[in-house]
């Protein structure tokens, strides 16, 4: 785990860039509300990790996953949270299962254009042997 308590924290410039979206423009925040609503964002995210995985102990796995995450959610009381997080793990999933489709296709594309050059090569073999043999039929009816 971490050595020190700033270990724990969420990186300053994570922090910049979501304060920012949050805020209207021309809004400007202080270091030191930026420094507390970062270690804020830090202990909610531990603690929605220990909520989760007591779920993933309770269930007898050393993995947390999506749906350990919804049960903190709700055991934390911020049940509005769970609709969204649903939605964004749909989201996520469907990238994932695109990306996966995609490589799937790319490497069927690799694999058909593999069998099309060795078909090729195979082709211009058996045409330079036919070749050769027209030319030794050649030169056994010239001789």
């Amino acid at each position: 785990m971490a050595e020190r308590p700033e270990d724990l924290n969420l990186p300053n410039a994570v922090i910049t860039r979501i304060i920012k979206e949050a805020l209207p423009d021309g809004v400007n925040i202080s270091k030191e509300a930026r420094s507390a609503i970062s270690r804020a964002a830090s202990v909610f995210v531990l603690y929605a990790t220990s909520c989760a995985n007591n779920f993933a102990v309770k269930g007898k796995r050393k993995t947390l996953n999506a749906g350990d995450v919804l049960s903190a959610m709700e055991e934390m009381e911020f049940q509005r949270f769970i609709a969204p997080l649903k939605e964004s793990l749909e989201v996520y999933r469907r990238e994932q299962k695109g990306k996966k489709e995609a490589r799937k296709d790319k490497d069927k594309k690799a694999d058909s254009e593999e069998q099309d050059k060795s078909r090729e090569e195979e082709n211009d073999d058996d045409d330079e042997r036919m070749e050769e043999e027209e030319q030794n039929d050649d030169e056994e009816v010239d001789n």
